[in-house]
């Protein structure tokens, strides 16, 4: 049996005191190398994008005030002075009643403020007929229209997408700081685990978790180091573990952690390294068994085998962690009420955590209903489930069409 039962609450306090949280540093990184990572700096613009002035449809640019009154029927004519080609910088100068032809994405000739369609002219040898009328900046976008020089483009702790590549591109970096992203050794134990595509043996299933949390390692902002299946057996355990801790910056395991003759987990924990154990047993439904050990100041975080619990207790207690060791602020589930679709009943002196599947009713009232599967070994409670339902230590149940809060988690785990 577990000794004490800590509440999540008192897990994370737990944890809190014995390893302190950090980032772990900062590197350079190429563009498509700091894809997906963290920002360690601001990005401040050098110069103004774009850095001139520049037309946003074929033409001709020219003074606006030469094409007021232009008409349909009452076109104006101005005399062509040249070409403006994309690329180049232009010596052409647009005087009165004069028209330069322009490409989309070339400067903006000296004299000219604007841009005519050329839709909306109709070219005669050395003269053009403009046939409507094109307000002063028309057509063109200004110089540090869209970025201004000195203008913080993107702060520190911002994770770069595909957008935010493409900003720093456009301000001529080709490299920037970026966080350290945390190693995270991951493996699987028990005796019925085999490795997917072999064959499925009788008493045998497949892995799931080594593959699932190693994805959740991947979406918290970490490195998974996937170390497959490891044997229930103490000095493999053990030896696994020790390798595991020096290339690995925190170890995240399934299985091995409840209270049978092969659950070996804790007992190994606590033969490693200083410190030892920090805590066997939460009072949470799923994720009872998860034991955390502080191995050095490295945390293992061994985690229950049933797939739902075992991500479930990551989404909890190991994500909020990556996260900050990788620099990114940590990530609250996004929430929004709903009405209890079935009665809902937690575990006796547990915090319980209900799968929930949303739907709306003819009068577009949001219900949540536990997902049948409801048992932690199911993998299919997280597929089909929207989110989850918090249900206190103290509360005995959720009553039907009683409004609650749905945590949504299917953009986290």
């Amino acid at each position: 049996m577990f000794r004490k039962l800590l509440s999540l609450e008192e897990a994370h306090e737990a944890i809190a005191r014995r390893v302190k949280p950090r980032a772990l540093g900062t590197e350079e990184a190429t563009l498509l190398g700091a894809f997906d990572r963290v920002l360690a700096e601001d990005i401040v613009a050098a110069h103004d994008i774009p850095p001139f002035d520049r037309a946003t449809v074929d033409g001709y640019a020219v003074r606006a005030q030469d094409t007021f009154g232009a008409e349909e029927n009452r076109p104006v004519e101005l005399k062509i002075c040249g070409t403006v080609r994309t690329g180049h910088l232009s010596k052409i100068k647009v005087g009165k009643k004069q028209a330069a032809e322009i490409f989309t994405g070339a400067p903006i000739p000296e004299g000219a403020d604007a841009v005519v369609m050329v839709e909306n002219t109709d070219k005669e040898s050395e003269h053009i007929r403009v046939f409507s009328a094109v307000p002063k900046s028309g057509n063109v976008m200004e110089a540090g229209s869209d970025i201004k020089k000195g203008e913080t483009v993107l702060t520190k702790g911002r994770r770069l997408g595909s957008r935010e590549i493409g900003a720093v591109a456009a301000l001529g970096i080709d490299q920037v700081k970026v966080q350290i992203i945390p190693r995270v050794a991951v493996f699987s134990t028990g005796p019925e685990v085999i490795q997917p595509g072999s064959r499925l043996a009788p008493g045998k299933i497949y892995d799931i978790n080594s593959y699932s949390l190693s994805a959740a390692v991947l979406k918290s902002g970490g490195k998974p180091i996937h170390l497959g299946i490891v044997k229930d057996e103490f000095s493999e355990l053990q030896e696994t573990l020790k390798v595991a801790l020096k290339t690995a910056d925190m170890v995240v395991t399934s299985g091995g952690v409840s209270v049978g003759p092969k659950d070996l987990m804790p007992k190994v924990l606590a033969s490693l390294g200083k410190s030892g154990l920090i805590l066997s047993g939460i009072a949470v439904k799923p994720g009872k068994p998860t034991t955390v050990a502080d191995i050095d100041g490295k945390l293992v975080y061994s985690l229950p085998g049933h797939p739902a619990s075992a991500l479930m207790i990551f989404h909890l207690l190991v994500r909020p962690m990556i996260q900050v060791m990788a620099g990114i602020a940590p990530t609250k589930d996004p929430e929004l009420e709903a009405v209890a679709g079935a009665r809902m009943f937690s575990a006796k002196g547990r915090k319980t955590f209900v799968m929930v599947k949303l739907r709306e009713d003819k009068s577009n009232g949001i219900f949540a209903e536990p997902v049948s599967k409801g048992d932690s070994g199911a993998i299919t409670t997280l597929t089909k489930a929207d989110g989850f339902v918090e249900i206190p230590e103290n509360v005995q149940f959720v009553d039907m069409k009683e409004r609650i809060t749905v945590h949504l988690f299917a953009q986290n785990l």
